[in-house]
């Protein structure tokens, strides 16, 4: 996997994520060429492009494109499991996630992925897993919250 890009209909990009080094110059115009690619499909297109050497497998949830750029000797429905399994990740750990809560929780979304995905490969395949991880991190969270607003005394 070479990036994951999250973009709304409007496509305004909302959360990115890339597993090979890039300049800035080269993300901005994959942005720009994916988001308009996708958003130019009609809606019961298929949700594979080729794209210069690379396989684009993005799917729509709700408001928000779900987008992958994979080697082209990938699995095209396996990257759409992957989409589907962040998707649900994420509705676990929101409720029904919306567009807000990616907007809002942004750090959430990125630490959820990071237990998920790690260098562009699934690292952990068990949604149960994941969310205790996930748990986990929010008590100690809590946890240090907490502590730190007592007194020094």
């Amino acid at each position: 996997m070479r990036f994951l890009l999250l973009f709304s209909r409007q496509g305004k990009l909302r959360l990115q994520k890339w597993y090979t080094p890039l300049t800035e110059r080269e993300k901005k115009k994959i942005i720009r060429d994916m988001t308009t690619m996708v958003l130019a499909r009609q809606p019961r297109s298929c949700n594979f492009l080729h794209w210069k050497d690379l396989k684009i497998i993005y799917k729509r949830y709700a408001s928000l494109y779900f987008c992958l750029g994979v080697e082209s000797q990938e699995n095209e429905l396996l990257a759409l499991e992957v989409i589907h399994r962040y998707v649900e990740l994420l509705d676990k750990y929101f409720g029904n996630v919306c567009e807000l809560d990616i907007i809002f929780n942004f750090e959430k979304a990125y630490f959820i992925l990071d237990e998920f995905l790690m260098g562009g490969e699934v690292q952990e395949t068990s949604k149960q897993t994941i969310n205790r991880c996930i748990e986990n991190s929010d008590m100690l969270q809590e946890t240090m919250e907490e502590y730190m607003s007592k007194p020094a005394f």
